[in-house]
């Protein structure tokens, strides 16, 4: 109305009021009524921002790698920034800026530039190994270098956070890299199933070597009872050598016994004739052995034995004698048989 407007803002903008080249209000979530044609408002953001980024590098081993990632940040000092870009609105609060481009898309493009230019200088002295590796040491190495970068001082922002969604390389270099992390995992598992196998023979081995040794123990039990039993075996023969030489020493002493008994009977018979021993044998009853001794004799003094007669009647009494002892013996032998 007559020129004059009402200014309304939220507490997250920073408000600049310009009035004949001098600012006459500021501050965030201002409200004010002001007369356009001399006046001039400027609207500074104060909220956080994100701005999305995507760039080309090379690394140290003249590999390319894409980073793709956020930047998120917020105007820390908003006169700084309205000095180094328009903010100026309308009425309606749109930017009136030269070109068509929102004041905040070319802030985020400079702090993209500000970005790579630091990315660069952090990629290149690494290679792509270590990049790829440990990509959380180039990010945070990035950050730092945001956080002190003077860019980011004159253009009055302050960065928040840096995240990098991905570090990409090229697609051959990808296609080897992963052919020689395919082989390199290959030859781990080939270690490792030849490392099972290897524990597989070792521990059979010592199966084996467990075994021989409890043969080896059962056999030397087995010895040692051998042994023992030889022991054993050998001291009963001692014992029963032991018995037996004090059997032939007992038999020696009685059979020298006996010899000495007999030597001494001997003795006192040699001294007598024989004679007198079978008369001595004859005085049991035996009447043959006294007849034949009778004949003996006279057959011997036979030279001084001038006639004998034997009569009928003795030599039928020898005679039946000795069939009365023939038949006796017939049947004693008959009943034997029987």
């Amino acid at each position: 109305m007559f020129g004059f407007e009402f200014k309304k803002s939220a507490p997250t903008t920073y408000v600049i009021l310009h009035q004949s080249g001098r600012v006459v209000k500021q501050g965030p979530g201002l409200s004010f009524w002001y007369f356009a044609p001399f006046c001039t408002v400027m609207d500074v953001p104060l909220n956080s921002q994100d701005v999305s980024f995507i760039f080309t590098e090379v690394t140290s081993d003249f590999q390319e790698l894409s980073v793709q990632g956020q930047l998120s940040y917020r105007i820390s000092a908003p006169e700084t920034t309205s000095q180094m870009l328009e903010f100026s609105v309308d009425k309606k609060g749109k930017y009136l800026a030269a070109t068509d481009e929102n004041p905040m898309d070319l802030l985020g493009a400079r702090l993209i530039n500000a970005t790579q230019v630091i990315a660069q200088s952090v990629i290149r002295p690494l290679p792509i190994r270590e990049i790829l590796k440990q990509p959380q040491a180039m990010v945070a190495g990035v950050l730092e270098g945001l956080k002190k970068s003077e860019v980011l001082g004159t253009l009055g922002v302050q960065v928040l956070d840096l995240a990098v969604l991905a570090i990409t390389p090229s697609r051959e270099m990808a296609r080897a890299l992963e052919s020689e992390t395919r082989e390199r995992i290959q030859q781990q598992s080939d270690q490792a199933i030849y490392a099972r196998r290897n524990a597989a023979v070792e521990e059979e081995r010592r199966i084996k070597e467990s075994e021989l040794k409890t043969e080896i123990a059962v056999e030397e039990k087995r010895r040692e009872i051998r042994e023992t039993k030889m022991a054993a075996d050998i001291a009963l023969e001692a014992q029963r050598a032991t018995l037996v030489d004090s059997k032939i020493e007992n038999d020696k002493k009685e059979a020298d016994s006996h010899a000495y008994a007999l030597e001494a009977t001997l003795k006192q018979v040699q001294q007598v004739d024989w004679k007198t021993l079978m008369a001595m044998a004859a005085k049991g009853g035996d009447s043959k052995l006294a007849m034949s001794m009778a004949f003996q004799e006279l057959a011997e003094n036979a030279a001084k034995i001038g006639q004998i007669n034997l009569t009928p009647d003795l030599l039928q009494s020898l005679l039946a004698d000795h069939g009365q002892n023939g038949n006796s013996n017939q049947t004693n032998s008959a009943h034997s048989k029987k």
